[in-house]
């Protein structure tokens, strides 16, 4: 058979597929990230084979593993992968033209919400670039889900990323009128406990920690939960339903509490707000598309609703 000829450029793109391949483990999570079928990440991973001359990975019905040759062929694809990327953020960063696709990674509700006004900003600003706004509320993971940066609530434990605060998101304690019925609004936080509860178990499950805004003093009290959720748009639901007493992210609430369907219990009294970071793997430069999707949203993030500056601009 006639050996495949594969250009320069060619190589680059199969490269790439290789790369992803490992990254997310399978031929299928890799054709689903960049977009095409299965068939054409086979016969592209077959293809870089036959250039090289090289087994790279041993497959069978159950599982893939790299070749020793493909272990050296990996190591050295991620160098050079990040090379030409570096080449291409320095070329098309200096004309300040982003171009191509960004892949987002926001929290659910706060994705689905006050993300979306910096989002659409963003678009409008630079026309050649497309975004994939990809919601989870795990951490992500860049390399196996090709995520360009993300937006993450909570505190970041991850030492190889860059985290960028952002602000932080006020937690304040509602309930719907009807959970008070006709006794009066609660003036301590031991009539708080007395009260039905609900829990967003991202952050409390069995224990709602308070801190006193005049003078820190913290006061900490066990619950149990009504019902226990992970997502914020379900606990503001069930608070508005009647069904108990939350911590809610402010943002989510403001407009109920100034439209009277939920009320704020002993505001004095909050919970520990929630910092907000814009986190990236860390590299030598950055394509424009990332650079400048960054600068935005740190200048945008500070007048999104119910949203609290740090104090803090500088990379943690």
């Amino acid at each position: 058979m006639k050996d495949l000829l594969v250009t320069g450029l060619d190589r680059i793109e199969l490269l790439r597929t290789f790369v992803r391949i490992v990254d997310t483990g399978s031929l299928s999570a890799a054709a689903s990230q960049i977009g095409t079928t299965q068939p054409t990440i086979s016969r592209r991973l077959q293809a870089l084979e036959r250039s090289l001359g090289l087994q790279l990975l041993a497959r069978s019905t159950h599982r893939m593993q790299l070749t020793g040759d493909g272990e050296r062929c990996y190591a050295y694809a991620v160098q050079l992968l990040e090379r030409w990327a570096e080449m291409e953020a320095e070329l098309l960063g200096a004309r300040d033209d982003p171009r191509g696709t960004l892949r987002v990674q926001a929290p659910h509700a706060f994705g689905q919400d006050q993300l979306i006004a910096p989002l659409s900003d963003y678009l409008r600003r630079y026309p050649n670039v497309n975004v994939e706004w990809v919601l989870h509320d795990r951490s992500p993971d860049f390399k196996a889900e090709g995520i360009d940066c993300a937006i993450q609530v909570g505190v970041i434990d991850d030492p190889s990323v860059v985290a960028i605060r952002l602000g932080e998101v006020p937690r304040i304690v509602v309930a719907a009128p009807a959970v008070l019925g006709d006794a009066p609004f609660p003036s301590t936080t031991a009539e708080l406990q007395r009260l039905p509860w609900l829990a967003l178990r991202t952050y409390y499950t069995n224990e709602v920690v308070l801190t006193c805004q005049a003078d820190g003093r913290e006061h900490r009290f066990g619950i149990q939960p009504r019902m226990s959720t992970d997502s914020l748009y379900a606990l503001r639901s069930a608070a508005l339903a009647g069904l108990g007493a939350c911590v809610s992210s402010a943002w989510i609430v403001a407009r109920d509490i100034d439209e009277g369907r939920l009320v704020q219990l002993i505001p004095q009294w909050q919970a520990a707000p929630l910092p907000v970071y814009l986190i990236h793997p860390y590299a030598r430069s950055y394509p424009a598309k990332l650079r400048l999707f960054a600068e935005l949203i740190r200048q945008r993030m500070p007048n999104l609703v119910e949203l609290r500056a740090s104090g803090r601009a500088k990379t943690d």
